[in-house]
């Protein structure tokens, strides 16, 4: 224990030995204290790495859960922002297809139903004259005699009826000069 001086004591020559026991007494209260703190440190620094680990856990879920649900509200807001995009987009593209649509049919452009069609009926009549060619080609021989047969027939009938005209305008003009 600490000894209180009094006025009186100061003057005494013990002052000294009192100064001196009550230094010393408060330099083993520090080296006990300090060798209480090393004992009582060492426990006190592994409760507290334990305390800031466990911390450390607790503030790594919640930053992540929080980085989490702001990408979930990001992604949602780009997948929004691209969908007003491509339906934008495509009204843009119906609305430009109509216009070249109408400008191409002022100008008298056949449109590609049109085209489609002509080459349907151009596909078509390839194949009637094919099949007519082919024919033509199978029976050649049969066309030329039908062919011969009706110029024949032609030829026939022609100087019959030239020698009708001839006969019937000699007599005109008999009558005529008559």
């Amino acid at each position: 224990m600490v000894k209180k001086f009094s006025k009186a004591e100061a003057a005494d020559s013990n002052l000294l030995g009192t100064v001196k026991e009550s230094s010393t007494q408060i330099w083993l209260a520090g080296l006990g204290a300090f060798s209480k703190a090393q004992e009582e440190g060492s426990k006190v620094f592994e409760a507290l790495v334990k305390e800031g680990a466990g911390l450390q856990k607790k503030v790594r879920k919640f930053a992540d859960a929080q980085v989490s649900d702001v990408t979930n509200e990001v992604s949602g807001k780009i997948t929004e922002a691209t969908s007003k995009a491509a339906g934008a987009w495509d009204r843009l593209e119906t609305v430009f297809e109509e216009r070249v649509g109408r400008a191409v049919s002022r100008l008298g452009v056949p449109s590609k139903a049109d085209i489609a069609a002509l080459t349907a009926r151009v596909e078509e009549l390839t194949k009637q004259v094919g099949k007519m060619n082919g024919a033509a080609k199978a029976k050649p021989a049969a066309f030329a005699k039908r062919a011969n047969g009706a110029a024949a027939s032609v030829s026939k009938l022609a100087a019959k009826g030239a020698k009708r005209v001839v006969t019937k305008a000699k007599a005109t003009a008999r009558r005529v000069v008559n």
